[in-house]
Parts: structure tokens; sequence; C-alpha cells
């Protein structure tokens, strides 16, 4: 099978796994670029182009987009899809998950446990705003945010306001989101590969930190999950489309509640911390599913 990894960085542990993973089973995988790429939109014949040379030949493709290049790399894999190169996760999939309102309205919809949202242009009544949440300390996030960045603690009513009305001064897109006290500053990331939980860890925020990023100094252990949150992750990358993915969630009071489906999870953290070969995992799904033509959307939406 001949794989493209997409990916701006090769050097990266996850990407530098994939590789590894890909070629330990006799697969030939090339790290193409995304932002160095070229599409020729034409009528029944759609091409690429990466360095001069039209990109050609392959039987999958793994997006490792960067929430930055979103909007790009999601171009590029539509041109893949409509190329008929099979994709681990489809370009609708993945704009799906990265827009953090329309996760949470989808997922809401099919009933999947959340922290109680509230998502307002207007911040003249940021009161109203906490009080619907019932009171600090509350959790607000940029909707463009990623890796802990943009997510700030209202620990106080009138803190909260001043957040709440500060990021409204900016003209940003925020989420406002009750504080799930009880979860104690962890979350559990749960690895979704081809309708499975593959493995999961749980990470813990640093010292003085609510949020548990990896990114920002957290720490992470491997976890053994309740066949509910087993369940809850499963659903969740269903419901976004996603056929490998990360589902993040906290333990509270009444049940798993899911925080983000990211569609391009790091490998390292959660590799370290189980010792799960989830890169082999990976590859042996697209060895069971890469069809030409299987996509789904075919690059629509």
């Amino acid at each position: 099978m001949k794989i493209a990894l997409m990916a701006r960085n090769a050097n990266l542990y996850s990407h530098q796994r994939l590789i590894e993973a890909a070629e330990d089973r006799g697969h030939e995988i090339d790290v193409i670029d995304t932002m160095r790429v070229y599409i020729h939109i034409a009528s029944h014949r759609p091409e690429m182009y990466y360095r001069g040379e039209k990109v050609e030949g392959y039987d999958a493709v793994i997006p490792r987009i960067g929430a930055s290049v979103t909007f790009f790399g999601t171009a590029v894999l539509r041109q893949f899809e409509m190329m008929g190169v099979y994709p681990l996760n489809e370009s609708v999939a993945i704009s799906r998950s990265r827009d953090k309102l329309r996760s949470h309205q989808l997922l809401a919809r099919r009933g999947i446990g959340l922290p109680v949202t509230v998502f307002a242009h207007s911040t003249s009544r940021a009161d109203d705003i906490v009080e619907m949440l019932g009171g600090a300390p509350v959790v607000i996030k940029l909707l463009e945010g990623t890796q802990g960045i943009g997510v700030v603690l209202g620990e106080t009513p009138g803190a909260a306001k001043s957040m709440i009305q500060a990021f409204g001064g900016l003209k940003a897109n925020i989420l406002v989101q009750e504080f799930i006290k009880e979860s104690g500053g962890s979350d559990i990331r749960c690895l979704v590969v081809g309708e499975k939980v593959v493995a999961s860890m749980m990470r813990k925020g640093a010292e003085g930190d609510f949020r548990s990023n990896l990114h920002r100094g957290g720490s992470a252990a491997s976890v053994k999950i309740t066949p509910e949150e087993r369940s809850t992750a499963v659903r969740a990358a269903k419901i976004m489309g996603l056929n490998v993915c990360g589902v993040d969630m906290l333990r509270s009071n009444h049940g798993p509640v899911v925080m983000e489906v990211n569609s391009s999870p790091g490998l390292e953290g959660v590799e370290k911390a189980t010792g799960k070969d989830v890169a082999g995992a990976i590859i042996a799904f697209l060895e069971k599913n890469a069809k030409p033509n299987k996509t789904r959307t075919r690059g629509r939406g």
C-alpha cells in the first residue's frame, strides 16, 4: 500500500511513529507538507502537485492537519478524496470536529453527556450567562483555541463577568461552560480507532492549573475506563464521523461528559503512558479499510 502522510513537520513523534509503523508493515509512506501543495481544479480531472511533481498513485492518506491550517488542509484533503484516495479521516468530519460549537450541538442532539454550555455573541448580559450555568466558577473558552490556549477559569461571579466581557470586547467567539469541580483538574483521553478504544490515559494538570493538557505541563498515566466511558468515546467518534480521534472527557457526578473530539490526536503521551502501539493500530485500520473511492462524502460539504 502506498500512503500519503499530510504533515507540516515530519520530525514530530506522532509522525515518526506513523512512518515507522507503516514501514514495519511493508508499506510505502511519503510525507507531504500540506502547505506546499497546490491544487489543479478542472472538470473530471482533479489533480495536485507537490514540489513540482504530480501527486498520484496513493491508496490512502493520513491527514495530520494543525488547527491553524484547517481551511487549507481540508481543501487539500478534499482533493485527495475527489481523486479517489481513501482518507483516514474525511475532510467533512475534520471540519465538523474543529468547530467546537457545531460539534457540541451534534453531540448534544444525539444525547452525549456534555458540560452545561452557553454560546452568545453579545456579552452585555454576562450576569445572565453565569447564572444559566448555575453560578461561578465557570470555564470560558475561545472557539478557535487548542491545547489549552484560550481557556480561562472565572472563579468568582465578578471575575467570570469581567472575563466574558473582555472576550466580547475583542469580538471573539466564546463558549462558557460549567466547571466540573469533582474532576479534580484531570481528564481522560480515549484513543478511538475504527469504533474501538485502543488506549486511554488520565491527564492531570500542573500544580495550580485546572487545564490538563500535556502541552501545558500536565502529566499522564494509563487508566482503566468504565463501560459507559468506552461507549461514550466510541459514540462521540461515530457522531463526528471520525475513524481515528482522541475523545477528551471528564468524570462528573452525573457520568462522563465530553469536552472535545480531536481529529489529529498526538500519539506520544498516550503511547508512553499506556505502552500501547496506537500507530500500529492506525495502520492496521487502513490495511483493512482503504479502498479506492470509498470516501462517504467524496469531497462534499
